[in-house]
């Protein structure tokens, strides 16, 4: 029988029958001798950005439901800097109005500051029971003394402060990271001291206050020792890294703007101290920040493209090839990273969930075969293994290829 036909029966097979997949269940199937097909809870993403309201021309919340099923999400947390920036419980609405209902879970932000502005405390008690967290990603809170009192706040509501670590005073007009690559090429550079000096400051402020505390997107060495220190010393912190954080470093940059995120992509040492952190469980989370802008908007090189790239269809086959297919990771630790671990810390059920892969299969990524909006990858033209063959979400089947 042809891997193809055995793929149709298998497909076949799942969505005719009632599986219910615990959380850190694996489940592997010798479909045929040529083709290696894993079952897999549904994937968890609690960094995405869909765009709605406010930017519909870089996503929506149909097209990147559609481009995390595709990529084996069953669940996603979505960012709050949009159009208006949900701050209040009015606000919050507009976006729960515009959630596709019945298929992938659509889990919003509700911004920590008013505007994202940081300047005054957002209406957190009105929307905590409406949003999964709070967040003013894209932007760090600057000042210690409005963190403090969002913690307190959150801490009092039972809701996690999930963190930008970004110090503005530190940026000096930078876009890449201050690395070898940026002196060879003349553009101006980010310290690491921009992100793990406010990770230091919000450590101390959530031991201080007992808040539950979340880091984003962590990408230099600095931030995996700070938090693995706070874990040993009992502070209740977790922390996400991206996939373009654990596969890639400022060694392979191009003049383009597909190699743009913030934080940017640091040095190899950086990256090794990631892997080493998500081998350890300092790191419990693989998160995309899948952030889709327009052709134009990306098209403008290092210095002037906006910063992000999208991820959420490429996620799994870049950590399997370049992380468990060389050895550096245990599949089981990326399949927890990618399912249990943030189920768990961001309360969210598998709701009888699951995805469907050949991890065998190999692929050129081309971003016009994305259902995403967004094309900006750094993997365009990489061969990775992977392929998602069904994703269902609470029953119903969100994506079949």
């Amino acid at each position: 029988m042809s891997a193809q036909m055995v793929e149709k029966n298998l497909v076949s097979v799942l969505t005719d029958s009632s599986f219910a997949f615990r959380a850190a269940e694996l489940l592997p199937l010798s479909a045929a001798p040529t083709a290696q097909y894993v079952v897999f809870p549904g994937f968890c993403d609690v960094h995405v950005h869909f765009r709605e309201p406010g930017f519909s021309y870089k996503e929506t919340m149909v097209s990147g439901s559609a481009a995390a099923a595709r990529g084996g999400y069953t669940d996603v947390c979505t960012m709050p800097n949009l159009n208006p920036v949900p701050d209040s419980l009015p606000h919050l609405r507009q976006q729960l109005d515009l959630i596709p209902q019945g298929g992938v879970g659509v889990h919003p932000y509700g911004s920590i500051t008013v505007g994202q502005r940081g300047e005054a405390l957002a209406d957190l008690a009105a929307m905590a029971p409406h949003c999964i967290a709070f967040s003013d990603d894209g932007r760090g809170v600057q000042s210690e003394a409005m963190m403090r009192e969002a913690m307190w706040e959150a801490k009092r509501l039972g809701k996690l402060i999930v963190a930008h670590c970004e110090d503005n005073s530190l940026l000096h007009g930078g876009y890449i990271h201050d690395g070898a690559y940026a002196a060879a090429h003349g553009h101006r550079g980010i310290c690491s001291e921009s992100e793990w000096g406010p990770i230091a400051r919000d450590l101390r402020l959530a031991k201080e206050t007992g808040c539950a505390y979340h880091v984003c997107h962590i990408s230099c060495k600095e931030s995996v020792d700070l938090i693995r220190k706070a874990k040993a010393e009992g502070v209740d912190v977790t922390c996400e890294t991206a996939p373009h954080y654990l596969t890639m470093d400022d060694s392979v940059l191009q003049e383009d703007g597909r190699f743009k995120m913030n934080p940017p992509l640091r040095s190899a040492a950086d990256r090794e101290a990631l892997v080493q952190g998500l081998v350890d469980g300092t790191i419990d989370c693989i998160a995309t920040d899948h952030a889709p802008h327009s052709a134009e908007e990306k098209a403008k090189g290092l210095e002037h493209s906006a910063f992000g790239v999208v991820g959420l269809e490429t996620a799994f086959p870049a950590v399997y090839t370049h992380l468990v297919k060389t050895g550096l990771v245990p599949l089981e630790t990326v399949i927890r990273a990618l399912t249990e671990n943030p189920r768990r810390r961001f309360g969210i059920p598998t709701r009888d969930s699951f995805t469907v892969w050949r991890v065998d299969e190999a692929f050129t990524v081309d971003p016009n075969e994305f259902v995403t909006l967004g094309r900006a990858t750094p993997y365009t033209g990489q061969t990775l293994f992977g392929r998602c063959v069904l994703t269902v979400a609470d029953g119903t089947v969100v994506y079949k290829r």
